[in-house]
Order: structure tokens, then sequence, then C-alpha cells
């Protein structure tokens, strides 16, 4: 950063260093307005990788609200993205320090010059779903902290790697499950965990679906877009801009989150978020079903080929099954022999361009005492965040885990993936949640893993690590 007011870590160093020798005897006494928690030595130093949609309406403006934090660089390999990215972190911070005075931020057409970067401390991922993994294992290899929009994989072999490889490299990470951040969603889980409805027998969960269709037909690359790495592990396929993202606009919905080739759908699309509502809640964080069966509908003709309506049914060992389908109102309900919890985000959208969908109260119960009672000092109390970024940002201070784990991430992420497989397969499955793998099926332990086209992908850096 070039800003007289807003000094990086390293330029405050280089300064002080420089000065050092002819302050040798001089007291070593220096304000705290200097050295507080956010002084410009001691800010986050935060590169954006990823600068469509999500990143826009959450991620930079989850950032660019703590003073703690500066986001110093951009990279997107869409080049326009990436300049309108800049131009609004650097307008932000002109704002907040009422000047009119540029300052400067670095823009990336490759994650990995950003990387290279020693000046950034960590990173926040908000790509297509296909480049989640790699870009989480090469920024724990680079020594970055992580913050990563759902799901954290598109295969349980990626989950699995990125959650070792992160724990390894100790480093704070944080997955854009935002509802873990939410009070209702929290008040609900601590509810269940405290037995306030008996014996937990059954959890429903109601998830959206998309629409089929996308233009299919083949439309020159625009000259801004590094389309063969936007690409990347995936198989090689003609440019069409309903298969990437608008040209246009950076706030409308894109194409990929359509296509099984850059997301699963709905599944783990909005699955990841209530999923894990549902291993909170019961207590599964670390684990997963051990049967699940589904069934769906997938398009037969159109670009877009994620699923359409499904029914999936997983049960775990601790007795409960959870039940997830598109007729059910948008939310998590779990319901005990004592009475039922409805949890949902009330209406609330992560994006302006998220599909419609049938919502329930934000937090319900079949009696409201439930809600309304005093979880003890010797109960379970959960992790309590009520700002998803903030809660990162204090893990990379504090060295203490955010309110989701790597771990915890990868097991909500994995038992969606599950109920695509078995929606694909169409029939009843019998998973090991120790050994991560299907019991008595090839065509479905095949199936946990995808090919890589080189030279992307998790492959080459598992052989780095």
């Amino acid at each position: 950063m070039n800003h007289t007011s807003h000094l990086s870590r390293r330029q405050f160093l280089k300064t002080s260093l420089a000065g050092a020798a002819g302050a040798a005897m001089l007291p070593t006494i220096v304000p705290s307005s200097v050295l507080g928690a956010d002084a410009p030595s001691n800010r986050i130093q935060i590169g954006q990788i990823g600068c469509g949609r999500i990143a826009h309406d959450m991620d930079m403006p989850g950032i660019l609200k703590h003073d703690m934090a500066r986001i110093i660089a951009v990279c997107d390999l869409d080049s326009k993205r990436a300049q309108h990215a800049k131009e609004y972190v650097e307008g932000t911070y002109a704002k907040k320090a009422g000047s009119d005075k540029a300052v400067a931020v670095k823009t990336y057409g490759d994650y990995r010059e950003l990387l290279k970067d020693g000046q950034i401390d960590a990173i926040a991922v908000s790509t297509p779903e296909h480049w989640h993994a790699e870009l989480v294992i090469a920024g724990a290899l680079a020594g970055k902290d992580i913050y990563v929009q759902k799901p954290l994989s598109m295969t349980l072999a990626e989950g699995r790697a990125v959650s070792d490889i992160v724990r390894a490299q100790k480093r704070a990470f944080q997955i854009g499950s935002q509802q873990r951040s939410s009070a209702q969603f929290r008040i609900a889980c601590e509810q269940v965990r405290n037995g306030r409805l008996g014996k937990l027998h059954t959890i429903k969960i109601g998830l959206p679906v998309d629409p089929s269709g996308g233009d299919e037909r083949e439309m020159p690359v625009p000259p801004n877009l590094n389309y063969e790495m936007w690409l990347g592990c995936t198989p090689k396929a003609p440019y069409n801009e309903d298969r990437v993202h608008p040209q246009n606009s950076i706030t409308d919905r894109p194409g990929w989150l359509r296509i099984e080739s850059y997301c699963l759908g709905m599944i783990t699309g909005w699955g990841s978020h209530h999923v894990d509502i549902a291993h909170w809640g019961m207590g599964a964080e670390l684990t997963g079903p051990i049967e699940i069966e589904g069934k769906a509908e997938f398009p037969k003709t159109g670009l877009w080929n994620v699923h359409g309506p499904y029914h999936i049914e997983a049960k775990y060992a601790n007795g409960v099954t959870m039940i997830i389908d598109d007729k059910f109102t948008n939310g998590v309900r779990f319901e005990g022999a004592d009475g039922w919890i409805f949890v949902s985000r009330g209406g609330a959208k992560a994006t302006a361009s998220d599909p419609a969908s049938a919502y329930g109260k934000a937090l319900d119960a079949s009696d409201p005492k439930i809600l309304n009672s005093t979880i003890g000092p010797n109960e379970i109390h959960l992790h309590n965040s009520n700002d998803h970024h903030l809660d990162w940002l204090t893990s990379i201070r504090t060295r203490q885990p955010a309110v989701t784990t790597p771990e915890e991430a990868h097991r909500s992420t994995s038992a969606c993936i599950l109920g695509w497989i078995a929606m694909k397969l169409g029939r009843n499955l019998h998973w090991d949640p120790v050994k991560e793998a299907f019991i008595g099926e090839d065509e479905a332990n095949s199936m946990l893993s995808r090919s890589q086209r080189a030279p992307y992908g998790i492959n080459r850096l598992l052989k780095k690590a």
C-alpha cells in the first residue's frame, strides 16, 4: 500500500528498522495508537481471489467493514471483473478515509502470482466451485490463512485432502457457511443439543432447485477472459456465456452453477448450508451418514444439467434420519420425541439473484417455551459468532478455531456429495464414515473422485505437500 494514512506492515517495519540505529538510546515506548490491534503495521493483509457475484455481494463487503483487515490485492481470470473489484475496494477505502485520493490495490490474473506476494497474509476464495479445493490447498501450502466459499469441494477426495492439509499447515480457516454466525441457527442447535426436544429422530431439510435450459451454441471467447484457465481441472468445453458468467453483469446468477462439471447443483449449493446446520444440531459435525438413498430428475437436454426435483434419505449412527426434499419449506426442521424446532433465514438471501424459495419463520417451535429455555452453565454452548468474516479475522489474530473448522466443512460437504451420488445411482448405499468409503459398491466408490485435466487440480499440489 502506498497511501500515507495506511502503511503496510512491510513499509512500517522498514521505516521502523531504518530508524532503529539512531534511536538506540531512546526509550522504546510507542503510543498505542501506532501499535494497537488495528494499527497499520498489524492489519491483516488480504488477497481476494474471484471477483464475481458472491465476492461483490458478500465477501468483499464482509471484510471491508473491519479495520483490522485490508484487502490489498484482487485476482480474477476475467480482467473486467478484476478491474471492477480494484475500483470497488479502492473507492470504499477512500470513502472511509474521507479522501478522494486513490488507495492502490494490486490486481492479478493468476492466483499463483498472488500467492507469491509476501505482503499477503490471507486469501478469500470466491470462485466457481471446481476451483475451491485447489485454491485452498495452494493457499495453505503458501502459508496463507483462508476463507473459502462453500461448498468446500466437488469430490470427497478433494475435501479430505483440503481438511488434512489446512490442519497440517495450521492455517486459520473459515468457510462461507454463514448460517452458523446467525443467532437463530445457533439458538436452534443449542436447544437440540441440550435435549429440549427429547430424543432426536428426524431432520427435514428443504432446498430449492435450479432450472434447466441454457444456450449451448459456441461463442467467441471474450478477450478479457482467460477461459482455458477458467476451465481448470475440468474437461475442455466450448465457450458459451451461459456456461461461465454474464459479461455485462457482476450480480446476475452465473450459468456455471447449473453445470455438473463446475457445481453439483442445489444439493451442495444450498445443501452445504443446511446439512451443516443439521450436523451442528445433532452433534455429527465430524462424521457422516451410515446409509443413504436418493432419487432425482436430471435434464435430458440443454446446457444446464444439474439435478431438478429430488428426494434423499440418510441414516446416521445416532439413530437420526435426515430427509432432504425440494418440496419441504426452505430451512431445517429438527423433530424429537418432545417436539420440533424449525430454523431458516426467514427470507434473507445471500445475494439478490438467489433463486426464490418458500421460506418459513426464521425460528419456530412446537412450543414457544422450547425457544425461551435458558442454556445452563454446565450445558453445551456452541461457538457464538455474530459476524462470519469477523469471526475468521479474529481466528487469524488469536489462532483459535473459527466457528467452522476444515473437518466440519468437509463433513457437511461430503454428506451432500454422498446424496448426489445416491441420486445419480438411484439406490440404497451403505457408507463407512470412518474409512470414507461405500461398502461393497465399486461404482459408487469410483464417484468419490474425478479425473483432473493437467496442469490444474489438486494432484500436483499433493505431490508438493
